[in-house]
């Protein structure tokens, strides 16, 4: 069965610094626009749903005709020696608009994702809050998409 598919990273100052359509349903002329809008419509609710879970997975945040947004956050700024997190540390939000019901499939993919953003934090080239450009990890990120989704 096809499946519809959007990922998208998105920084602190909410601009996307990675955008995949990951699906393996055919291509509209204007879904990649369409998804775009609706992931974007979904931050509010995300940064609302920040400030009251601790949960870095939320499967079902927000819904549009049959697809639904997926969120994973991303906690920076976190104070090992006291074991504490601030909220107000949110840097990152992994989005994904889909069709799919594969929750379990859902989160793996999220937390390969985050191992593999985490890398990309670890590059001394990379600028934090720019956009990823790597063909490595957007090769990654499609392979996991459909080992996943």
């Amino acid at each position: 069965m096809a499946s519809t598919a959007c990922f998208m990273i998105v920084s602190r100052n909410d601009i996307p610094i990675y955008e995949a359509e990951v699906g393996t349903a055919p291509k509209k002329e204007d879904a990649a626009h369409h998804h775009q809008f609706i992931l974007h419509a979904a931050l509010d609710i995300v940064q609302d749903l920040a400030w009251t879970t601790s949960a870095m997975f939320l499967k079902s945040i927000d819904r549009f005709n049959d697809l639904v947004v997926s969120v994973y956050f991303s906690f920076t700024n976190v104070n090992f020696s006291f074991c504490f997190f601030d909220r107000s540390s949110i840097h990152t939000r992994l989005m994904l608009l889909h069709d799919s019901r594969n929750d379990d499939g859902i989160k793996s993919f999220f937390q390969e994702v985050h191992e593999l953003y985490i890398k990309i934090l670890l590059n001394p080239l990379y600028l934090p809050g720019s956009r990823i450009t790597s063909s490595h990890f957007d090769t990654k990120v499609r392979v996991l998409a459909r080992k996943y989704l």
